[in-house]
């Protein structure tokens, strides 16, 4: 009789900077993998030379995730038993791997997830900001125009927000941070998680800029930026934006306030004052 064997993917979550945050199950699942899928051969290499193994890889990125995901899913099938890691952290999460577990969910093929180190949450417990109501954001759009629209529809989110950035693209972040969300929202700037020159700045946004410009050695490192909440707004203030985001996307602001009134039926000083709001990119004082 043929054996069945049960095939699965395990997501492995890895360090984001210390090796040493790797967890035995972790390691033990990356020996036992048959085929390891990894964001980067070379930087895996260095967790793998850490651990004394060297596994059969298989590079899963970006640029090759969706055409390679039927013939994972079919391996699984047959009883293959791959993992999935990223370069650090959790898989997934800023990362490739969603169209392979897209179709592993559709085809209600084994997956499996040995949790371990992320940024986000790292950076967040680090904060000092609330964190019992938070929203990963991932990285915002790189370009000027479309980081400050994502940041104006994010200006008045309550709970607290947490970002990923580039270094190279941070203080143009915080800038337009500062001018949209108000330079006096706090904020968290955390760098280097993990590693030896691991640092978090808590201050305002305005302030974290300061101490950037005075101190341009900081503007290195990975990076996560966790911003405090906006302060909760009356439910008619939250009506009026939900009518005037897409509207001022495509018309005039004259135009979108009286659109917005008509189908709202709010009242005009309302919706007027928060279609400045928006499009200035802070509440008028």
């Amino acid at each position: 009789m043929t054996e069945i064997r049960s095939g699965r993917l395990t997501i492995i979550a890895t360090p984001i900077g210390n090796l040493e945050d790797l967890s035995p199950r972790a390691g033990q699942a990356i020996a036992e993998a048959e085929l390891i899928l990894v964001e980067d051969r070379r930087h895996a290499q260095r967790l793998f030379q850490h651990l004394g193994v060297q596994p059969k890889t298989m590079a899963l990125h970006e640029h090759n995730e969706r055409s390679l995901a039927p013939q994972l899913a079919q391996r699984i099938a047959e009883g293959g038993r791959l993992a999935l890691l990223s370069d650090a952290g959790m898989p997934l999460i800023s990362d490739p791997g969603f169209p392979l577990l897209a179709l592993l969910r559709e085809q209600q093929l084994p997956v499996t997830v040995i949790p371990g180190p992320n940024a986000a949450v790292a950076a967040l417990s680090l904060s000092g900001l609330p964190s019992d109501r938070f929203v990963f954001e991932g990285f915002l759009p790189a370009k000027a125009g479309a980081r400050r629209a994502r940041l104006s529809v994010l200006s008045n989110e309550s709970r607290t927000l947490i970002f990923y950035e580039a270094p190279h693209r941070i203080v143009a972040t915080l800038t337009d941070m500062a001018e949209v969300c108000g330079a006096e929202r706090p904020a968290a700037l955390c760098r280097e998680l993990t590693k030896i020159h691991e640092e978090c700045l808590r201050d305002s946004l305005g302030g974290i800029l300061e101490q950037l410009s005075r101190h341009p050695d900081k503007v290195r490192g990975e990076m996560t930026l966790v911003l405090g909440g906006a302060p909760e707004r009356n439910p008619g203030e939250t009506e009026a934006d939900r009518w005037l985001t897409p509207l001022l996307e495509e018309l005039p602001l004259t135009q979108a306030v009286r659109i917005a009134e008509a189908q709202s039926g709010l009242a005009h000083r309302i919706v007027y004052r928060r279609a400045l709001a928006l499009t200035s990119g802070r509440d008028p004082v």
